[in-house]
């Protein structure tokens, strides 16, 4: 059995559903090819569109792209209302917190980073900061909001994408294993079961695991970087435990807590690249001690879930993102590391973009897939 369509995602989490959506929405048929759609590191992730607390030293390079995706995010929502799957969209903005004068000093000189770049992140006395989120405790000593960090509920997201693509387009659930060629010009899959996808265009999305599908024309050098996410739930007494995300260094280390509408907060996350899948006990504890020094309520939460992830890491931590010089039909989207959430939106953009035969902005080589063979430019 062979299907034929525009566009054939390989890879079902967020930025691959995204990308099939984006595909549809503009008058495309498409499918979406993963034996377990949204269970992979979609379905860990904390959800927050964060461009000016998520940036990091060396990664300002990024920068342009988390702006230019967070301003997509409203109407990459509006096209999605439909589906009656409410994605909790929150504009509350991010506080971030420093326990000890280390933390201060990292903060401040990020904070420096970030007005550079003209972004919104405002230093403020900490007791100002608790008359919004008066469950704060006493342990910080320094305090900035970041009015436009926003978040979104992925899960929730993940949902409606995939109700979405069902609903206008296709999700078959097997495991591409190779690409399919005529010439140089790529023209599909071929599926575990024997049969294949034909494709005028063949986007290769599924995280870690692009690297394992045979045919491709560059190794992708991707590596997993391992994270530990704790979901607890807030007692009524003590509901709202939060109004925005509440981010913090406590003694050199970050920890978030993103609210959700459910009653729930997510607390996370580790990063560790011991090659281990396995939910780590010191993770578990550093994330509940450290998110206690922020908010001491969090003591009194019901731990519900306890789940660690691999996300998929680059050697620059930036995106594997356009296609393949003398591969026509190829596009790769991988390798978004922390952001998969925050850049979906740009990242549907551009591949559909590419899809379409459209150029891309300027910057958007930095990101291409062949960047780190020897010889490329």
């Amino acid at each position: 059995m062979e299907t034929e369509v525009d566009v054939a995602v390989v890879g079902g989490g967020i930025v691959g559903l995204g990308i099939a959506w984006e595909a549809l929405r503009r008058g495309l048929t498409a499918v979406v090819i993963d034996p377990a759609p949204a269970t992979g590191a979609t379905h860990a992730a904390a959800g927050m569109i964060a461009p000016a607390s998520e940036l990091h030293y060396r990664e300002e390079h990024l920068l342009q792209l988390t702006l230019d995706s967070a301003a997509r995010y409203p109407e990459f929502l509006a096209s999605l209302e439909w589906t009656g799957i409410d994605p909790e969209y929150r504009g509350t903005g991010t506080v971030v917190l420093a326990v000890d004068a280390a933390d201060r000093q990292s903060l401040a000189d990020l904070r420096e980073v970030q007005k550079l770049h003209g972004l919104d992140v405002e230093q403020l006395p900490v007791r100002e900061v608790r008359r919004s989120e008066p469950l704060i405790g006493p342990a910080p000593t320094g305090a900035f909001r970041a009015a436009g960090d926003h978040q979104v509920d992925p899960r929730k997201l993940a949902e409606s994408l995939l109700v979405a693509v069902r609903a206008r387009g296709q999700v078959i659930g097997m495991r591409a294993t190779a690409l399919q060629r005529s010439g140089t010009t790529v023209t599909g899959v071929m599926l575990d079961d024997g049969s294949a996808v034909r494709a005028r265009s063949t986007v290769v999305a599924n995280g870690l695991d692009a690297a394992t599908l045979e045919g491709l024309p560059v190794p992708l050098p991707l590596r997993p970087v391992y994270g530990d996410i704790l979901r607890l739930r807030v007692p009524t007494t003590l509901r709202p435990l939060l109004n925005a995300t509440v981010r913090g260094l406590v003694r050199g280390h970050a920890v978030y807590v993103v609210p959700r509408e459910d009653g729930t907060v997510v607390i996370g996350a580790t990063m560790r690249e011991d090659g281990s899948g396995a939910v780590s006990a010191g993770g578990v504890y550093q994330l509940l001690r450290d998110a206690q020094q922020l908010i001491p309520a969090v003591a009194e939460l019901e731990l519900e879930e306890v789940l660690c992830r691999a996300r998929p890491g680059t050697p620059d931590n930036a995106p594997l993102m356009g296609c393949v010089p003398g591969n026509d039909g190829l596009i790769v989207a991988t390798g978004f590391f922390r952001h998969g959430v925050l850049l979906t939106p740009a990242a549907a953009a551009a591949c559909i973009d590419l899809a379409e035969g459209k150029p891309l902005p300027a910057g958007h080589e930095r990101y291409r897939p062949d960047r780190f063979q020897k010889g490329s430019v």
